[in-house]
C-alpha cells in the first residue's frame, strides 16, 4: 500500500510536466507565428505588430508555465520541509518571481491597451 506522500510526489511531478508542456506549447506556437510573419516581411509587408504580438503571446505562456512550476516546487517542499529545502524554495520562488515580474511589466508596456492609454 502506498503512502499518501507518494501520491503527492506523483501529483507534483504531473504539475511540473504540465508547466513544461505549457512552455513548450507556447514556444512552438510562437515559432510558427514568427516564421509566418518573417515570410510576410520578406514579401514587403510591415510585420511590426505581428512581432509584438508574438512576444506578447510567448511571454504569456512563459509566465503561466513559471507559475505552474512554482506550484510544483511548493508542493515538493511541503512534503519534506527541512530548513535547507525551505531556503532553496525561497530562492527558486524569488528568482522566478523576478523573472515573472520582468516579463509581466514588459508585456504590460508592449500591450496595445498600454499604448492607447499612453496616448490619451
Amino acid at each position: 500500500m502506498s503512502h499518501p506522500m507518494d501520491y503527492l510526489h506523483h501529483v507534483s511531478f504531473g504539475i511540473r510536466i504540465l508547466g513544461v508542456l505549457v512552455i513548450i506549447f507556447g514556444v512552438a506556437g510562437c515559432v510558427t507565428r514568427f516564421f509566418r510573419s518573417e515570410i510576410q516581411s520578406a514579401r514587403g509587408r510591415n510585420v511590426e505588430e505581428d512581432r509584438k504580438r508574438v512576444r506578447h503571446v510567448l511571454g504569456y505562456y512563459l509566465l503561466l508555465g513559471l507559475e505552474i512550476l512554482i506550484a510544483a516546487d511548493i508542493i515538493d517542499t511541503l512534503m519534506k520541509p527541512t530548513s535547507q529545502d525551505l531556503i532553496i524554495l525561497g530562492a527558486i520562488v524569488a528568482i522566478r518571481t523576478v523573472i515573472s515580474y520582468s516579463l509581466n511589466s514588459e508585456l504590460a508596456h508592449d500591450s496595445p491597451h498600454a499604448e492607447k492609454t499612453a496616448t490619451l
